[in-house]
């Protein structure tokens, strides 16, 4: 083995990949159980589909490339795991199948592999699937419905009916919408976990659900909003995306600034596209948009050098 040599001060970390990643997986549990409980038979099927699509084509990949498989390394399961929270209940094998394949060849190996990509390979995934398939893509069953009983999100209701979820459903999670967002409790559980962990850094998090209740508090005093901030906190797929992509620390920036700066602008642009688009939902579009500026912020936000 060849002799590194390299200057001082040296950091270690007993945290490597295969160690982040499966922390991410255990903290994904309680909004996995809850989907499965509130969706059932659908739930764990796409769940399979999407983590054994995504095995199978990383796998495959490696072979291709002749190089050794990091299927031990536990990014492959996050990436089908999280991809599959976000699809809605009724969404075909075959649409789940694209979507999952689209994520790892083009949002993750298209860019070099693990560590090289520019965007969230799972929501990469669910933003083709809402080109390819838009109807699909937003087409919502109720918890529990044996015979896919159609229903409309929360944030749906609020935003074209006036019609707002009681809080305690919407905390709980027993409302329509994707199979891995509906519980609140569940997913600050695991958001909490990986902070505690320090898996994730907490500045993302804060400075994003922190713009979003400013946001919403200014559109309360200007009497442009009819939902309270708790609503918009727990509806949708805010936290689920606040907690587990926007913090991925591939994609978002490196400096400390930089995270206050990301975060901030994630949560100011969900909350435009919430109040001024057409879309009742833009968690998805915010983190993939600020994905795409993180160089720039890299640039502008450089970390102090370590040792200085």
């Amino acid at each position: 083995m060849p002799l590194q040599i390299s200057s001082s001060p040296h950091l270690k970390a007993k945290a490597d990949t295969p160690f982040v990643m499966l922390q991410v997986v255990v903290a994904l549990i309680p909004a996995t159980a809850a989907s499965i409980y509130f969706f059932r038979q659908r739930a764990v099927f796409l769940i399979a589909v999407c983590i054994s699509v995504s095995l199978l084509t990383e796998h495959i990949i490696y072979r291709i490339r002749r190089k050794p498989s990091t299927l031990g390394d536990w990014s492959a399961v996050v990436t089908g795991l999280l991809l599959a929270l976000t699809l809605p209940p009724a969404t075909k094998w075959y649409a789940a199948i694209l979507g999952t394949l689209f994520a790892i060849l083009v949002g993750k190996h298209l860019f070099g592999g693990l560590g090289t990509n520019i965007f969230n390979p799972a929501l990469i995934g669910r933003a083709f699937l809402m080109a390819a398939y838009p109807k699909m893509m937003t087409t919502f069953t109720e918890p529990f419905s044996v015979d896919t009983v159609t229903s409309a999100t929360p944030l749906s209701l609020q935003k074209f009916s006036a019609s707002l979820t009681p809080l305690k459903e919407l905390f709980i999670g027993n409302v329509a919408g994707s199979l891995g967002e509906t519980s609140a409790l569940c997913i600050i559980a695991g958001g909490l976990y990986l902070l505690i962990r320090k898996i994730a850094d907490w500045r993302i998090p804060l400075s994003l659900l922190g713009s979003v209740i400013i946001v919403s508090l200014i559109a309360q005093f200007l009497n442009q909003a009819n939902a309270s901030v708790l609503f918009h906190l727990l509806s949708g797929g805010l936290l689920l995306g606040t907690f587990f992509m926007a913090t991925d620390p591939v994609t978002t920036p490196i400096s400390q600034k930089g995270r206050y700066i990301f975060g901030a602008g994630c949560g100011v642009l969900i909350m435009v596209i919430r109040y001024f688009s057409g879309l009742p939902e833009g968690v998805m579009y915010s983190i993939l948009f600020f994905n795409s500026l993180t160089p720039l912020i890299n640039r502008y936000t450089p970390r102090h050098p370590f040792g200085r």
